[in-house]
């Protein structure tokens, strides 16, 4: 098999499971915590390494912002052998009581985007698969308890627990049209916060027979008029930085048992 044209990799230079964050940066903060780091390709929004977490061999592959480079991602990494994927990404909130670093596992996303239409019907569901799902739910909920006994002892130095959310969101691919009727219709459905990745994975993991799941930090919430990048000169608040890295960690733990 040749090389695929966007991610320049092929079968055998890749994992069965890769961690997908859309930031080539938060590959970077990923391969920080792993052992045996080897960078296997770099080319355009997609940066690779494949590394070694608990004695769990993995990829780490960056996907760009969207749904079309998201996609190319999922289907070059799969034409290769990768058969789970997890997404660690940032969201927006959608709901009045989620507040900014809690953290979101989705279980399934709304297509308010126009990559899987390509694919098949909108009323196809895109859903997460049940055992990733509960490897991200049991980490997040444990990882949830232990930062908030941490914060009542103080023995962090008084940094702040967050909430863990599990339910549906909504994937758009749209960010600077996302009006206010969006916004209210989004929350009266009940779904929890946005991004604009999850429906793309979810519906070609479950098209491809793979397995797929995602957990986000949460950077802003549009129901109370924040968005990630108004607070101060960097794109994410502090507790919403400092929060990426908890939520790396589930991914990793969700990985090491998948």
């Amino acid at each position: 098999m040749a090389k695929q044209p966007h991610l320049l990799v092929e079968a055998g230079d890749v994992h069965d499971l890769a961690l997908v964050p859309g930031d080539p940066g938060r590959v970077e903060r990923i391969a920080a915590q792993c052992e045996d780091v080897e960078r296997v390709a770099e080319n355009r929004e997609y940066r690779l390494v494949n590394a070694t977490y608990e004695g769990r061999d993995l990829t780490v592959c960056s996907t760009g912002i969207g749904c079309p480079s998201a996609t190319i991602a999922v289907e070059e990494l799969a034409a290769v052998g990768v058969e789970t994927f997890v997404r660690v990404g940032t969201i927006g909130a959608l709901q009045s009581s989620i507040e900014i670093g809690d953290m979101v596992v989705a279980t399934a996303a709304a297509k308010n985007e126009g990559t899987t239409k390509r694919y098949e019907d909108v009323e196809y569901p895109a859903v997460a698969d049940y055992e990733t799902l509960s490897a991200l739910v049991d980490g997040a909920e444990a990882a949830g308890e232990r930062a908030a006994g941490t914060a009542a002892t103080g023995a962090d130095g008084g940094a702040a627990s967050y909430g863990v959310h599990i339910g549906p969101i909504a994937t758009d691919d749209a960010f600077y049209a996302e009006t206010d009727e969006y916004v209210d219709d989004w929350e009266a459905a009940g779904l929890l916060a946005v991004e604009m990745e999850a429906a793309a994975l979810f519906t070609l993991a479950r098209r491809k027979g793979l397995r797929a799941g995602a957990i986000c930090t949460v950077d802003g919430n549009l129901v109370e008029g924040t968005q990630k990048g108004e607070t101060d000169d960097e794109e994410l608040p502090e507790k919403a930085k400092n929060n990426v890295e908890r939520a790396i960690d589930i991914a990793l733990d969700a990985a090491a048992r998948l």
